[in-house]
């Protein structure tokens, strides 16, 4: 197994209020850049706190720019149907810009039921949406006219358009997304089916991996990223207690989205909600029988949905650094020396670049 890139995820639901969500992960990823990890992301959601609390990743990331300044920052994900794309598309590019051309664009369709009607959408169309969108935000990324041939966008956008991703929970979607030449991303779990109830992760990614590979356009670089629920700690004890706690509050969510859970034990409840947690030999041994994750060129964990305290999770993104990405192949950059080699600004001059 050899990961190629180490990333932090987070959909911001420290036990706190919004403004101290904000900023325990910005802290966090602020603490993942010190340690040296590639990437970090975030999700969006509208409404319900206890799903996610960032409605706006992309001025989220523009205030995590200014304190970061070498770990790539991604959106996992827009839902793009809620959205304007030719709003997307300035807000993107505004945000690349201000961060030194360090973002990632994730996008997806959106899952939860009662938020399209909030933005007026048939959720069972929102995926010829989503096509409709996608198709609207990368004309206007490609400089199409907008409505009128004087309407174009500016700031240009640059590379932007080879850094999208999707997220999909199917070969279908993975199909999709391989001819369209954007990186896949794989969630960290996913409902069994009826027919299958036993089925692992893996077996259920690998089609995705396949069908994604398979239609990759000839000469296009795969990009795969496997999101995967991770805490690590530093006794086996203090790790399975926070697990214990941190499942059975959010059990009644899994089963109303389709999860079956058969057994409602803490070992019951690790293995069918995906969730690697213990010392860092632990994980490390847990993670060996994924598979898949010798398959993406990104891995990326996520703490929920232990969700640790604060502290613990700071704990764990350096323990992952450390101990566990290293077992996985992960060799880190040094931020410190990459701050160091940054090119000095003439006094004067926009530092803000492409």
């Amino acid at each position: 197994m050899s990961v190629k890139r180490l990333g932090f995820f987070t959909r911001l639901l420290d036990d706190a209020p919004a403004r101290e969500r904000y900023r325990l992960a910005t802290e966090q990823i602020v603490h993942a850049e010190r340690h040296g990890f590639d990437s970090a992301w975030v999700a969006q959601h509208h409404f319900h706190r206890d799903e996610g609390g960032l409605p706006s990743p992309l001025p989220f990331l523009a205030y995590v720019a200014a304190r970061t300044s070498t770990i790539r920052l991604g959106t996992g994900i827009i839902i793009l149907p809620m959205e304007d794309p030719v709003r997307t598309a300035e807000d993107t590019v505004v945000v690349d810009l201000l961060s030194g051309g360090r973002l990632e664009v994730g996008l997806g369709t959106g899952a939860t039921p009662e938020t399209f009607l909030a933005f007026g959408l048939d959720k069972e169309q929102r995926t010829a949406i989503f096509a409709d969108k996608l198709e609207s935000l990368l004309e206007a990324w490609g400089g199409a006219a907008l409505g009128h041939d004087r309407n174009r966008l500016y700031p240009e956008a640059g590379t932007l358009a080879d850094r999208v991703w999707h997220a999909t929970f199917s070969a279908v979607g993975a199909e999709r997304i391989g001819k369209a030449g954007a990186g896949l991303m794989l969630s960290r779990t996913q409902p069994r089916s009826p027919g299958n109830p036993q089925a692992t992760l893996p077996e259920i990614q690998h089609p995705i991996v396949d069908a994604y590979l398979a239609n990759l356009p000839r000469g296009a670089a795969p990009r795969i990223m496997a999101s995967r629920s991770l805490f690590v700690a530093d006794s086996r004890q203090e790790a399975l207690r926070h697990a214990e706690h941190g499942l059975n509050r959010v059990l009644d969510r899994f089963i109303a989205s389709g999860h079956q859970i058969a057994d409602r034990s803490l070992p019951g409840l690790i293995k069918t909600l995906d969730t690697h947690v213990g010392t860092p030999e632990d994980v490390v041994a847990s993670l060996a029988a994924d598979t898949v994750l010798p398959r993406v060129t990104d891995i990326v964990f996520q703490v929920h949905s232990v969700d640790p305290p604060h502290s613990l999770t700071l704990r764990s993104i350096e323990l992952t650094a450390q101990e566990v990405a290293p077992a996985l192949g992960w060799r880190g950059r040094d931020p410190l020396a990459e701050q160091r080699e940054l090119p000095r600004q003439p006094a004067g001059a926009n530092t803000v670049q492409a």
